[in-house]
């Protein structure tokens, strides 16, 4: 299961992603909420734990504890399958909006609609939309 981790905008991030792919079951706790939190913790509103159902699985992230610093998914990708080519593309936009387009959306051999991109939030994904013709 991927874990992504934010710098202070897991929030935004989790609902972005829940509006645009129509998550369900969107969850976050703050760093403020956990007993015992150090003082730094207390008045922060970054997320500790959130997580989103997208599809068949869950996305969970977190932003990185107050005070330090971090490189958000520096090495990792978010792959996300829809049914429909016109659905793939409705997605990769939205993600692609304020970001940055790795590899446009279009079609390949192995699907009607494929891209990568980086989101505004840092996060890579890779979408597909739409099955591929069964060869002969």
């Amino acid at each position: 299961m991927p874990y992504l981790h934010f710098r202070g905008d897991c929030a935004a991030a989790l609902r972005f992603y829940a509006d645009l792919m129509g998550g369900t079951d969107l969850q976050m706790m703050p760093y403020s909420a956990s007993p015992d939190a150090p003082a730094d913790w207390q008045a922060s509103d970054r997320i500790m734990h959130g997580q989103v159902t997208l599809g068949d699985g869950v996305l969970m992230a977190s932003d990185f504890p107050p005070g330090q610093a971090g490189d958000a998914q520096a090495a990792v990708s978010i792959m996300q399958t829809f049914d429909t080519e016109a659905q793939g593309r409705a997605v990769f936009d939205g993600l692609a909006a304020e970001g940055d387009v790795i590899t446009p959306f279009g079609p390949t051999f192995f699907s009607p609609g494929f891209g990568m991109l980086r989101d505004r939030f840092g996060t890579h994904w890779i979408v597909t939309g739409g099955r591929a013709p069964q060869r002969q």
